[in-house]
């Protein structure tokens, strides 16, 4: 049997092979103590997805299912440049979206990245952790799994983007990801001033949402456009496990938006989890991996004139004792977090103010 008559046959037959976390909320029970307070948490511009994740957890569904509903409204919304329709392009002008999930009750994971023509990458990732025995599909392989799963192609790039993306392309000069032979060999011996002179910020863009339901189970997902711009296939922290998330069901969980590069380096969530884990609370555990990303940018293209990062990373955390937080490298920031009594924006916690 061909491959591509495989994925038609197993896309035929989702009512009867349906993962964990899409049709119904999964009977495992988290061990120690039960909860009565669901609890959602999200990025700055994760308000719509706090509230229709609670509602869902509140009803009944799988938090996973909840959270990955929740992020949906902002990949489906042209106005949020960061993730989904709308999404800012690679420096081709083409727009390619990257997500990850992960389930607490059962420790499974799915993930793309460098998808195309798809605008919620957030659900393709769950079907590769419920439809497959892989973690990440990538590229022309995530969407061909898409296509044989039913999801539409669609053109992603907005007027609105492509107005971005023509005054970049306006613009472009030696400002953009390319080092050159000459400045790759300057990176080596002094220092890359040539690379300091010559940046060019750009803003990334993510949403991470995490859930808790009364019953102490853990979910969270992580969905973006990536970083604006970029070289195409380029990848960040935010559909790689232990990243741009991570989830332990005994534990917590984190997601985390910003410079991609510094979480991939750094295991950023996993590592904020394994804070948690040792006693720290969810803003603690944020600061405290704030901190390890601080330490370790020596690359002088990471940093400003006066030797401080010049990038941002947000981490966001709940734990299983129902408490959360958030913190930033630079702040004032805030997040989103519902508590089954309101939906507002709060605070995070940050090492360094930009003011």
């Amino acid at each position: 049997m061909k491959r591509s008559d495989f994925m038609k046959l197993m896309a035929a037959g989702a009512g009867i092979f349906a993962p964990i976390g899409l049709t119904a909320k999964t009977s495992l029970k988290p061990s120690g103590n039960s909860f009565s307070s669901p609890l959602v948490v999200s990025s700055g511009n994760g308000l719509p997805a706090t509230q229709r994740a609670m509602e869902m957890i509140m009803e009944g569904s799988d938090v996973l299912d909840a959270v990955i509903s929740g992020v949906n409204i902002v990949e489906d919304d042209p106005e949020d440049m960061s993730v989904g329709y709308g999404g800012l392009p690679n420096e081709d002008g083409i727009v390619e979206l990257d997500a990850c999930c992960m389930h607490g009750p059962t420790h499974n994971a799915g993930a793309v990245a460098s998808l195309r023509n798809i605008k919620n990458p957030s659900k393709v990732a769950q079907l590769v952790m419920g439809r497959t025995d892989h973690v990440l599909l990538v590229a022309e392989g995530a969407l061909e799994f898409a296509r044989a799963h039913g999801f539409q192609e669609e053109d992603l790039l907005t007027d609105k983007a492509r107005e971005y993306w023509l005054r970049y392309k306006e613009n472009l000069s030696d400002k953009d990801d390319w080092f050159s032979a000459e400045q790759q060999k300057e990176m080596s011996l002094n220092g890359l001033e040539v690379i300091k002179n010559g940046k060019k910020k750009r803003i990334t863009g993510t949403i991470s949402c995490l859930g808790l339901d009364s019953d102490g189970n853990i979910s969270g997902v992580t969905t973006t456009s990536g970083l604006f711009f970029k070289i195409p296939g380029r990848v960040g922290d935010s559909p790689i496990i232990g990243a741009g998330l991570y989830v332990d069901n005994e534990v917590g969980a984190c997601g985390s938006t910003g410079r991609g590069e510094e979480n991939l380096k750094n295991l950023s969530s996993f590592l904020a989890v394994e804070y948690m884990r040792q006693g720290m609370s969810p803003t603690n555990a944020c600061l405290e991996v704030c901190k390890r990303i601080v330490d370790k940018a020596r690359l002088p293209n990471l940093l400003d004139d006066k030797g401080m990062p010049d990038f941002n990373v947000n981490f966001y955390a709940l734990n299983k004792k129902g408490e959360y937080g958030c913190a930033s490298i630079y702040g004032p920031s805030s997040y989103a977090v519902n508590d089954g009594k309101e939906n507002t924006r709060k605070e995070g916690a940050y090492l360094y103010s930009r003011n």
